[in-house]
């Protein structure tokens, strides 16, 4: 898989399903290193790591959700292409599933819906962590409107990096990366069209600050498949105090992903109530 756009945390087994994962605003695929070390060697967790951040500082980070989510299917095309070419997996490629955390949750999805639309081979199973269902109307917290604004935002959503932010020298390095991603989120605009066939597990946190319950709910609606919903103590960085219970969540899901027929076929929305992990 593409060295520059992805990043992998360990060996899996040879027939472990992929993970692609999705950082937040700001976020990097370090992020996801903590996840990646609870799913070895059953799930091989390839965290996209966007320009502009880590050792892609010096890239120009990008502003368009779209873009972000069009260069991301083309590498997993590319790599599927690979794959068959080399005979390793046969013509289907290895499977996979998308976790996006917050703004990484519309990259996810919308790569999901380029694959889908240009009749590509599709995640397995979409995990949508800490974001609202798209809607015609933008969210205000994604619209801060200076430097300072956007570090309050980031203030507020608190997370295990936020102490960082006290470092004047290290706000100077991610600022050009929030800069950009809150411009992305700023400038999305959802394009109405066909729900996807995919199922879609959604994840938040009961005192997500700028989620609602609600909010995230209402992913059911843009999936014919089956949608499970689950919410955890804790705010929008709610992965931090429950990593091992989201583990749980996504491994149970990639298993059933992969024991499931490639191309679900289930065009109801089987979604089911609330589910509060003890």
């Amino acid at each position: 898989m593409d060295g520059q756009w992805f990043r992998r945390f360990g060996d899996p087994e040879p027939d472990a399903l992929r993970l692609i994962c999705f950082p937040h605003a700001g976020g990097a695929a370090s992020a996801y290193q903590p996840l990646s070390r609870l799913l070895r060697p059953h799930v091989e967790v390839r965290a996209v790591q966007y320009p502009g951040r880590q050792d892609r500082r010096l890239e120009t980070p990008v502003a368009d959700i779209g873009e972000l989510a069009a260069t991301v299917a083309r590498k997993l095309e590319d790599e599927a292409e690979a794959e068959a070419r080399a005979g390793g997996t046969g013509d289907t490629g290895t499977p996979f599933a998308f976790f996006g955390h917050s703004m990484g949750a519309l990259v996810a999805y919308e790569t999901a819906r380029i694959l889908e639309g240009r009749g590509a081979r599709p995640p397995r199973r979409l995990f949508l962590s800490a974001r609202g269902a798209p809607g015609p109307r933008r969210s205000p917290h994604d619209v801060p409107a200076n430097d300072d604004a956007i570090l309050a935002a980031v203030r507020r959503l608190g997370g295990t990096g936020v102490a960082l932010l006290d470092d004047p020298e290290l706000v100077d390095m991610v600022l050009p990366a929030l800069r950009a991603d809150y411009a992305a989120l700023a400038a999305y605009s959802w394009t109405p069209g066909e729900p996807l066939h995919t199922p879609v597990t959604v994840l938040c946190g009961d005192a997500d600050p700028v989620v609602s319950v609600e909010e995230a709910a209402g992913w059911r609606a843009f999936t014919h498949a089956e949608t499970e919903v689950r919410v955890f103590p804790g705010g929008h960085f709610y992965v931090d105090q429950r990593l091992d219970d989201v583990a749980g969540v996504v491994l149970r899901g990639v298993r059933s992903a992969s024991a499931a027929r490639v191309g679900n076929d289930a065009c109801h929305d089987s979604s089911r109530a609330f589910d509060v992990p003890g």
